[in-house]
């Protein structure tokens, strides 16, 4: 009985007859034509007769052909309509122009049973996700091109895999596979949609999945209630024992370990319903919905289905050697294939890269052992693993620039406390030397290289994510004006600078000092790279990004952005090469050079201030760096004025008791040695415990609390904390290695208290302490 959902509209019976008698009706005409020019006058009447007769005919011919086609048609679909009732995923079957001519039992339960007329999937599929329409026209164009398509989408209900088979010419197939199965308590056969079981030697079943539980009506245990027809032959149809009928499927069996066999049963409708672009040698196995190679004991490819060849494209041609296609397994793939034939190894999947000269592609390879006319072959499923593997790259990357973000964050604090006792020392010589002192020069030098240093050490803080930040709200056409005069210095005679800026540029929030650090050092690069001359153009636009944007391994959210490029017209940075540009001490330039750290202070100050920083380029055409800062729409106020620390004010005798905590000995000497200098009185302690057990005696008046942040034992703010219970107007002072971020949170909820990075000056520490007093 033909499903009442598959009975054609008239419109398509109209359009399939006016189709059919086209040929015919031409015929006639040209006879019709014949008679009338060379037939005598009075054989005209004859001749109309007898053509009328024929039209008659050819009128029954055309009405027996299309009944014919209309029933096998009909079959077909009423054959597809009772397979998928009982699929556990929503499936729909279509026509041409979308309109829905049957949905499954699962699809009726999720969208309704659909009885408005001419109901189309797009209707069906509105509420899932946005703009169907475009999705599932490319999906169908993909089905008419090749035979099948799928995709991947993010909807309300969460992942969902759209896939859609051609049936005949003007049928569409459609099923919705929900992807939240396929975490760790979905993975397996239970989660395949493919009817699956797993027999021993003797015939007992000893799995099967639930896609053919549903078709059986419940568990069976050996394979004689299954099968009409054994030993089974791969490859074979068979006609099995289902819940609602014998169900005619095509076996695959691939031989295991341990005498165990896979079978998959593959729906077979007879031989009308194979497509007429199905590839004859693939042995029915096109209409596997996963890639399968059947490959000999030397590797060589026999068969390729429909999957398979869509995957590998031309490289999966028979006779191709899979060692050729593939590489990076780890040992030799022809080894590995010829111990698969021995029977080890099997059903262990492994990961491999495709030899493919116009795309990266990853494949997850399981291979299997079957035996047909007394020769060895290998079965190989093959999966798609490309995006696991860019994950997993993806997760690699983070976590090394982790592992060499927290590496330089240690070493920066170390670093700034040797730096803080030697630029703190020489700061005292300096006061004791005038500049008619032999030694002056010297000192002097020590001072310059002390401060270089500290900027080196700035540079891996800034990678890190961990140096000071001071962001004010800015206009970038304002600040790279001030620069211009700095980079045309910069860049040199050979080298012109050009500056192009958006009329309508937003303001952004950033650190001034650091942000023409990274201009600077995207100047200086463009520069080298361009040693006979060129021009480096600076661009500055407002950009509105509408939907979140995917580059190089980062997602910018959609908002308003302000987008900085600085291009060149040098050599260009070879694509290998692309990827690691902006890791720590990695350069392209010659030895002695470069340091290899300009790019990743750029990374890091520009990640720190909630941006992006992209970079394209081109072997011998250019390169171009886009920043994208997010745009700040408050008005641009005056920044606190800088506090005065010079010599007017820092020699001014002062008064006072100050409490210094500093586990450090050379700068805990340094810094009391200049406090004493400017006439305060200083107490020193060791460590939180020695703080706090100096502060027991009532009688000790303190005015200032200078406290190193990170100590061995009890860390400043917890020590200060208990400390101020007994003195609540005792003013702080803490000074650290790391950036003020780290101490942000805490030291909000401690009142009348300010942050001096290390390293610092003897000026600075003493005009800092002057103004908490």
């Amino acid at each position: 009985m033909t499903h009442p959902a598959l009975a054609p509209s008239p419109m398509t019976r109209s359009a399939a007859a006016f189709s059919g008698r086209i040929p015919f009706l031409t015929v006639f005409a040209l006879v019709f034509l014949g008679a009338a020019f060379f037939v005598p006058g009075q054989m005209i009447a004859l001749s109309l007769l007898a053509s009328g007769g024929t039209l008659a005919a050819m009128a029954l011919l055309i009405g027996l052909f299309s009944a014919r086609h209309r029933s096998a048609r009909d079959d077909l679909g009423n054959a597809l309509a009772g397979f998928i009732e009982n699929d556990g995923s929503p499936s729909f079957m279509t026509d041409i122009d979308g309109v829905v001519l049957h949905r499954n039992r699962s699809a009726r339960d999720r969208f309704g049973e659909g009885v408005e007329i001419d109901e189309t999937l797009v209707r069906c599929l509105r509420d899932l996700f946005a703009n169907p329409a475009s999705v599932l026209l490319r999906l169908q164009n993909r089905a008419e091109a090749r035979g099948s398509a799928r995709e991947d989408l993010v909807t309300r209900r969460g992942h969902v895999r759209i896939a859609v088979h051609q049936v005949g010419d003007d049928r569409f197939l459609w099923r919705l596979e929900d992807l939240v199965e396929r975490g760790a308590a979905g993975r397996g056969a239970e989660a395949l949609s493919l009817p699956m079981m797993t027999a021993s030697r003797n015939g007992t079943i000893l799995f099967m999945n639930d896609a053919l539980r549903r078709i059986l009506g419940g568990r069976v245990k050996t394979l004689d209630r299954v099968f009409t027809q054994l030993p089974l032959v791969s490859n074979s149809i068979q006609e099995i024992n289902g819940a609602d009928g014998p169900v005619r499927v095509r076996v695959i069996d691939i031989e295991g370990t341990g005498g165990r066999h896979e079978i998959f049963l593959v729906p077979f409708a007879g031989p009308e319903t194979v497509e007429d672009h199905a590839d004859p040698s693939a042995g029915g196995m096109d209409g596997l919905p996963v890639a399968v190679l059947k490959l000999n004991s030397a590797g060589e490819i026999r068969v390729a289905n429909a999957s398979a060849r869509h995957l590998l494209g031309d490289a999966a041609s028979p006779g191709a050697e899979l060692q050729k296609l593939v590489e990076g397994l780890g040992r030799s793939v022809r080894d590995w294939l010829e111990e698969a034939s021995k029977g080890r190894g099997l059903g262990r999947p492994e990961f491999v890269r495709a030899s493919m000269p116009d795309k990266e592609l990853y494949l997850q390879i399981t291979l299997g052992r079957i035996v047909e006319q007394d020769e060895v072959l290998l079965v190989a499923v093959l999966n798609d693993a490309t995006e696991l593997k860019t994950l997993e790259a993806q997760f690699v990357q983070s976590q090394k620039m982790q592992a060499i973000g927290q590496l330089a964050g240690g070493v920066a604090h170390d670093f700034n406390n040797l730096l803080t006792a030697i630029s703190g020392h020489c700061d005292l010589l300096l006061l004791r030397h005038d500049q008619g002192d032999p030694d002056y020069g010297d000192l002097v030098q020590i001072n310059q290289n002390a401060n270089r240093a500290a900027s080196l050490v700035g540079q891996l803080l800034a990678f890190s994510r961990k140096q000071n930040l001071k962001p004010e709200v800015m206009d970038l056409r304002d600040t790279l004006s001030d620069l211009t005069h700095l980079l045309n210095r910069l860049v040199g005679e050979k080298v012109t600078l050009s500056l192009s800026h958006d009329p309508g540029l937003r303001l952004i929030r950033a650190d001034k000092r650091q942000l023409e650090q990274v201009i600077m050092n995207l100047v200086v690069n463009a520069r080298d790279a361009m040693p006979e001359g060129g021009e480096v153009r600076i661009e500055t636009e407002s950009r509105h990004i509408a939907a979140p944007m995917a580059r190089d391994r980062a997602v910018v959210a959609p908002g308003d952005y302000v987008v900085v490029r600085v291009t060149d017209e040098g050599v260009g940075i070879p694509p290998d090469k692309l990827q690691k540009i902006f890791e720590p001490f990695f350069t392209t330039k010659r030895t002695g050079e470069g340091t290899g750290l300009g790019l990743s202070t750029a990374y890091g100050i520009v990640k720190q201030t909630g941006g992006y920083i992209f970079v394209d380029s081109v072997v011998a055409s250019g390169t171009t760096f886009s920043l994208y800062f997010p745009a700040f729409d408050r008005p641009a106020v005056d920044a606190t004025p800088a506090r005065s620390v010079g010599p007017s004010t820092s020699q001014q005798p002062a008064d006072g008791v100050v409490l210094l905590v500093e586990d450090e000995a050379p700068v805990r000497a340094f810094a009391s040695r200049a406090l004493r200098m400017r006439g305060y009185t200083v107490i020193e302690a060791e460590n939180a415990e020695d703080a706090l057990e100096t502060l027991e005696d009532p009688d000790l008046k303190v005015d200032v609390f200078v406290t190193d942040v990170v100590m061995p034992g009890m860390d400043g703010p917890s020590w200060v904390r208990k400390a101020l219970v007994q003195r609540p107007g005792v003013r702080v002072v803490f000074v650290s290695g790391y950036a003020e971020e780290s101490l942000s949170d805490e030291q909000s909820r401690i009142p009348n208290s300010v942050f001096l990075p290390k390293p610092f000056s003897l000026n600075e520490l003493t005009a800092t302490v002057r103004d908490q007093i």
